[in-house]
């Protein structure tokens, strides 16, 4: 789920090859740098084959045609086919994508869906990286969501008797607390600022 947010969300903004797409997992989602191709490629063809993603037709350099004459020899035409094999791959290592209707789709439900127990942080941060894409009510939704998952992380630690443990131990604890309070500041500020918006606003991306 969190892989194929991912990759939707930046394909949703420009056309990537499978390269530039690792790339900006790393550059731009940070946390998400140390995806293999491994990882990556079955996804997109995963994708791909449920019809959110597609070829990009024309995105980036393409290798034409190789036109060979005729050698006349055994070894010659051996030698021709290496070489037409290996314009064909050339051709598939820079295929690019793009994301389809129902890759938009399949983007929305990711955003405003529920995040997975134990996986929220990531999966809010990826869902803020691409929440413009949805309309202001549903990103003032998953702004609220996020709130009431902080209060209630706020409350349980406040709530919490004082750790026995040496001075360490409590400054850690201390620190987490505080971490919880600036985080939930923040998202207060977030929801001020959507609150302020028009209300009739098309989100980036899509059309009025």
């Amino acid at each position: 789920m969190v892989l194929d947010l991912a990759i939707l969300g930046l394909l949703k903004e420009q056309p990537l090859h499978g390269y530039e797409l690792k790339k900006r997992l790393g550059d731009t989602l940070g946390f998400l740098g140390g995806v293999s191709f491994g990882s990556l490629y079955p996804a997109l063809r995963r994708l791909e084959d449920e019809g959110s993603i597609e070829s990009a037709d024309g995105a980036g350099p393409s290798l034409g045609p190789v036109p060979m004459p005729a050698t006349g020899s055994v070894s010659g035409e051996v030698t021709v086919g290496r070489i037409r094999r290996g314009a064909r791959a050339g051709r598939r290592t820079r295929k690019a994508y793009r994301i389809t209707d129902r890759g938009d789709a399949r983007l929305r439900e990711l955003l405003v869906e529920d995040a997975p127990a134990g996986n929220d942080e990531r999966v809010f941060a990826l869902k803020f990286a691409f929440c413009r894409h949805l309309p202001r009510e549903a990103r003032l939704e998953l702004l609220q969501r996020r709130r009431a998952d902080l209060g209630e992380r706020l409350a349980r630690a406040r709530e919490a008797e004082p750790p026995r443990a040496d001075r360490y131990t409590r400054s850690l604890v201390e620190h987490r607390t505080e971490s919880i309070e600036r985080d939930l500041e923040w998202v207060d500020e977030l929801i001020t600022a959507e609150r302020r918006q028009l209300p009739r606003e098309t989100p980036e991306g899509a059309t009025a």
